[in-house]
């Protein structure tokens, strides 16, 4: 067999179903193969698309999504997606051709250094120069995309090497996976564990402050009865979104930036915050300086460059989020916190979060939608205004249900993305909101949701502007608008009759619910496009830079 037969069955091996692609001149071998092979392929409309439905599949399908792009352009278009996944640890294996080894460094048709764009984007990447290493490649690239800290991993790979005869990997004998100076560390120091134990025992005002890495290591039953034991109110991060039901009453919601004003002010008050797989990034603190001033912070992560990268930690704890906090459990015994929890309840009576009644808003079409699908729908959104009133208002209660782009923040993630979800979960309902900036961006990914005739179901918010960058320029610009305002849209009515796609419109509050249950209740593909104020901003938010215990509440 030749080198793209022998990728397709290191790939086969390793559990691969779909790839989403596009083809080109440097990877015909692997197209050729590909009409020979069980793998499906997903003909998207642009290799972004591709990576980001890939980030999608893989956050439903619990484990690497596969994008497969040619050499150059379509190499340089995974670039955007393989850095969202690199920012927010979600595991996938991008293919990439390459021009034969003998034009490499010629600057021939179609040529791009990729390993080398890619090298800070990614865990890791190979330029793959024999066939024979291609088993090993293929091998070493899945267990570093899924261990440890997830992430990307490239294997860009010339056409003369896919086309060289090698022998024909035995799928029955793996390659065994020993790459030297990789050894991620799952097992938390006894010691530190019982340090952090003793933290929370004596504790007054504890925070646990959740990221992705619960999500990640499938903990958020471990995290549950570690909440619920010791009384502990949890306040997540984007990634952290769902790890902890929202609906329970000891959930804060989202921190940050734009979160609670309950879980800022639990946060900015607490004694003792935990951190558990998070980055205790700029958008979750604030001014790092001025973040939870009166609390010793433990600090729990699986990559040891995070543990004192942007805080400082009093104990920090290297390993698996669901191995530690199993350790925990062992040593934790039940609390009270009655006084601390009477605080966090009047902070959420006296600061709820709240939106104008008296006109047609997304929080209250987002709220609707989360009361009529709520525990049975994945839910992906683009970036902006509408991300963070999802947020906010939807109210998630499953581990890893909200697919967002957090850490990059990457504007046309959530068709593509939203388009792998259902790829990966065929019977669920996949709901994607979007905004008419951000859908402009990847609106071409309908062509690959109607080709695999997907029934996503999504709510598209027209405002003509581009909401959150005018909200910026509203309060650090002195209202001075910029290349913001959106005076040409298309006919989104007539885009989906191009597309085939059931349309409905919302422009009155009293047709939310009735139009909403029309359209979920259809069975394939709809848009619901929903007439929204452009002056309406995300509350509350942080200004100025000011810590969180500075927080600014506008109503």
């Amino acid at each position: 067999m030749n080198g793209a037969q022998a990728l397709l069955k290191c790939l086969e091996a390793n559990g691969v179903e779909m790839i989403f692609g596009y083809p080109g001149g440097s990877v015909l071998p692997i197209y050729d193969a590909l009409l020979d092979s069980p793998i499906r392929h997903i003909l998207v409309r642009c290799e972004q698309g591709a990576a980001h439905a890939a980030n999608g599949y893989a956050r439903a399908a619990g484990k690497p999504g596969v994008c497969l792009a040619t050499s150059g352009p379509g190499a340089t278009n995974l670039v955007t997606g393989i850095a969202n996944a690199y920012m927010d640890s979600i595991p996938m294996i991008a293919i990439t051709g390459q021009v034969p080894t003998s034009m490499v460094g010629t600057d021939a048709f179609q040529e791009v250094d990729i390993t080398g764009i890619t090298l800070p984007i990614t865990k890791h990447n190979y330029l793959v120069k024999d066939p024979a290493e291609i088993p090993r490649v293929v091998q070493e690239a899945f267990h570093i995309a899924s261990t440890g800290r997830p992430g990307p991993v490239l294997i860009d790979i010339p056409k003369d090497v896919l086309q060289a005869q090698c022998l024909c990997p035995d799928a029955d004998e793996k390659p065994v996976v020993d790459i030297k100076g990789y050894r991620p560390n799952v097992k938390g120091h006894p010691s530190q564990i019982k340090n952090a134990v003793k933290l929370i025992e004596a504790a007054k005002r504890p925070v646990l402050m959740i990221g992705g890495g619960i999500i990640h290591a499938q903990a958020s039953a471990e995290l549950f009865e570690l909440a619920t034991r010791a009384n502990i109110p949890v306040a997540t991060t984007l990634m952290g979104i769902g790890a902890f039901a929202e609906t329970h009453r000891l959930s804060l919601g989202l921190m940050g930036m734009h979160g609670t004003p309950y879980a800022n002010l639990a946060i900015s008050k607490a004694d003792l915050l935990i951190g558990i797989g998070v980055r205790f990034g700029d958008r979750a603190t604030g001014d790092v300086a001025k973040f939870a001033r009166d609390a010793k912070i433990v600090h729990v992560d699986i990559d040891p460059a995070e543990i004192g990268k942007n805080a400082d930690i009093d104990v920090p704890i290297v390993g698996d989020a669901r191995i530690v906090l199993k350790e925990f459990l062992k040593l934790t015994p039940p609390m009270e916190q009655t006084e601390w929890m009477d605080q966090i309840a009047a902070w959420k009576q006296n600061r709820p979060l709240k939106y104008r009644a008296d006109q047609l808003t997304a929080q209250q079409v987002i709220e609707t939608v989360g009361n009529l699908t709520r525990d049975k729908a994945w839910v992906a959104t683009d970036v902006g205004q509408h991300q963070i009133w999802t947020a906010l208002f939807y109210k998630f209660n499953r581990p890893g249900s909200f697919i967002t782009s957090a850490g990059l923040g990457t504007m046309g993630y959530g068709l593509p993305a939203a388009n792998g979800v259902q790829m990966a979960r065929p019977d669920d309902m996949v709901i994607l909101f979007t905004g008419d900036g951000s859908f402009q961006m990847q609106m071409q990914e309908l062509g690959t949701a109607r080709q695999e005739n997907l029934p996503l179901k999504i709510i598209l918010f027209n405002n003509h502007a581009l909401g959150m960058v005018r909200q910026l320029q509203h309060f650090y610009c002195g209202k001075r608008y910029s290349g913001v305002k959106m005076t040409f849209n298309p006919q989104f009515s007539s885009l989906a009759e191009a597309y085939g796609v059931q349309y409905y419109h919302i422009s009155r509050q009293d047709a939310v619910e009735s139009t909403l249950k029309e359209a979920f209740d259809h069975s394939g593909m709809v848009m619901v496009e929903v007439a929204v104020d452009e002056q309406e901003m995300v509350y509350p938010t942080v200004l100025g830079g000011k810590g969180l215990d500075e927080l600014i509440v506008c109503d």
